[in-house]
């Protein structure tokens, strides 16, 4: 007898926190340039213990309007709400799969761009001074097209790119990089879906790929709910502080 009521209770306490998750949103990860899917793990990590279902897109990094209709068609799968999250150019993707997504909820910009309609990345990230990225680029790689595949040098990636994580993990990240084409870089918005989804930003104050100066510019025009500014942190402030960017969507993902 004992031993029924013990797992008639199991099986209420495993039905019940099975709908206390099943009302939690989705949270999609977008990662950016020259980074994978994989740069989201210690965040991943911290948001399932939490009882939160993940998903991480593989970002094809090919262009604003291709990836973020990808992202769009991966979103539409979910039958949950969604908080979108995108990191560095992957701003740029969740900011035009946004536009038609009516699960979306909460936008979070993890040291992110939030393009306005006809605005690139190149722009934005030239928009105030401090970038270093193109001198740290490598040998363009053609494809069909015209288009380039472009790479950060091995050599110059840690300093450029991840400055506050350890040379080994740095050293990894510069040796598994995702290339992204020169026209997502250049290509405009169609869409600027921080205008009507509430948004939220989480970036270092040492990045170098994207001046703290334009994320905060940036950030400020979005009428951000949250604005973390982590000191010392570089551009994979995902990487560095895992931590503090979960918070942050855990606070986009809890607003009723």
């Amino acid at each position: 007898m004992l031993k029924m009521f013990v797992a008639a209770a199991a099986i209420t306490a495993g039905s019940f926190l099975n709908a206390y998750a099943a009302e939690k949103p989705t949270v999609v990860l977008v990662h950016g340039a020259f980074a994978d899917a994989s740069s989201w793990n210690g965040v991943i990590t911290r948001l399932e213990k939490d009882g939160y279902p993940v998903v991480a897109v593989a970002n094809p990094l090919r262009s604003v309007t291709s990836d973020g209709d990808y992202v769009r068609k991966v979103v539409a799968g979910l039958k949950t709400d969604v908080v979108l999250v995108g990191h560095s150019y992957g701003g740029s993707v969740i900011n035009e799969a946004a536009a038609d997504s009516a699960n979306v909820k909460s936008l979070v910009f993890v040291a992110a761009f939030a393009p306005d309609v006809g605005e690139t990345a190149v722009a934005l990230s030239g928009k105030f001074p401090g970038s270093t990225l193109a001198q740290t680029l490598g040998e363009p790689v053609p494809l069909d097209g015209g288009v380039k595949d472009l790479y950060i040098k091995q050599s110059a990636f840690h300093d450029q790119f991840a400055a506050d994580v350890s040379k080994a993990e740095g050293k990894l990240m510069a040796a598994t990089q995702r290339p992204i084409t020169d026209k997502a870089l250049g290509e405009a918005s169609t869409a600027a879906s921080w205008r009507k989804i509430p948004s939220w930003f989480v970036y270092g104050d040492a990045d170098k790929n994207i001046p703290p100066a334009a994320l905060a510019w940036m950030a400020e025009r979005a009428g951000s709910k949250e604005t973390v500014v982590v000191k010392g942190a570089s551009h994979v402030v995902m990487v560095s502080h895992p931590d503090k960017v979960a918070k942050v969507i855990e606070d986009a993902a809890s607003r009723k």
